[in-house]
């Protein structure tokens, strides 16, 4: 772990190998328009966005060259998303938002590991944003392959095999039900939304301030409805 006499923020912005090599840098909320502040206003944002997009009346808002311009200095993101890389579950399209509004960390399974953790932490040191989404869906690939290699006995291939044995310990108890797959996908949501917490100081010292809100939700492929399933906060 890093140690340093500098406040955390200051390892980002003080011009060190991280924030040279990331490069990205915070805008003030004033120049990227009217932002949620607080848990509830984000989650409000988001779920108001998804519902304009179920119903056929997307704004796409925030999406053209006057927002390229006017974030192309820094960002300000006001949801931090963990979801899957489904290419049906883009979150700038269902949840109706635009350039710069959310920060997306997108992996089959939406699963946590030790990258994905620091791409999150390092957006709620440096944007503080008032929400932190984990967002699954319905009939998820990663989830369905681990509950086959489980019930067959069988290895996936590759690499893939490195996701299954991820879940494998989440989706164990649902291997014999008939709904399984649905009731894998709730669990793991629920667990990787854990996860976020029990291994992140960072995370749960934000949560534990009330600067943000992990909450996880569930994206119906089906109707394009996202609905919550758990909050922490």
């Amino acid at each position: 772990m890093l140690q340093s006499s500098l406040p955390r923020r200051a390892l980002f912005t003080a011009g060190g190998a991280v924030a040279g090599s990331i490069a990205l840098t915070a805008v003030p909320a004033a120049a990227s328009g009217t932002r949620p502040e607080t848990p509830r206003a984000a989650l409000h944002a988001l779920l108001d966005g998804n519902r304009r997009f179920v119903a056929g009346r997307a704004h796409h808002p925030r999406q053209g060259p006057d927002r390229i311009r006017e974030i192309a200095a820094g960002q300000d993101p006001f949801a931090v998303i963990l979801g899957c890389a489904d290419s049906r579950v883009a979150p700038e399209l269902l949840f109706d938002q635009g350039i710069g509004d959310l920060f997306d960390n997108r992996v089959a399974g939406n699963l946590v590991d030790d990258l994905l953790l620091g791409s999150i932490e390092y957006a709620v040191e440096e944007f503080a944003p008032p929400l932190l989404l984990v967002l699954g869906h319905e009939r998820c690939g990663a989830v369905s392959a681990t509950l086959n290699a489980i019930r067959t006995g069988t290895s996936a291939p590759g690499h893939i095999a490195a996701l299954v044995e991820a879940l494998r310990p989440i989706l164990t108890p649902y291997a014999d039900a008939p709904d399984g797959v649905e009731l894998g996908v709730r669990a793991n949501i629920r667990a990787q939304a854990e996860a976020l917490l029990a291994q992140s100081a960072i995370i749960r010292e934000a949560v534990e301030h009330g600067k943000t809100a992990v909450v996880g939700a569930r994206y119906d492929l089906d109707t394009g409805l996202v609905t919550t399933i758990n909050r922490y906060a």
